[in-house]
């Protein structure tokens, strides 16, 4: 089942299956490691609904929930099936 990258909760992983964005912001994501097969984890949520911090790639990078929203993914548990 695919969902986004939000749904994640802390600790889980999932695979990058698609960015929902177009021209300078789904560039720039693609530069930071967010491209399709890439495998990130959710780390930590900021309180009050803040910015999450993910790992991908050896990096960690924090997202806003609106932004996360917008690149699907499979939890990594379904895409080893």
């Amino acid at each position: 089942m695919q969902s986004d990258l939000s749904c994640l909760g802390s600790g889980q992983r999932g695979v990058i299956t698609e960015l929902r964005f177009s021209g300078g912001k789904r560039r720039r994501l693609m530069e930071l490691g967010f491209i399709p097969g890439a495998t990130v984890m959710a780390l930590q949520r900021a309180p009050f609904g803040g910015a999450v911090s993910y790992e991908i790639m050896g990096t960690v990078i924090a997202l806003r929930p609106s932004d996360a929203r917008h690149i699907g993914i499979c939890r990594e548990s379904e895409a080893n099936r």
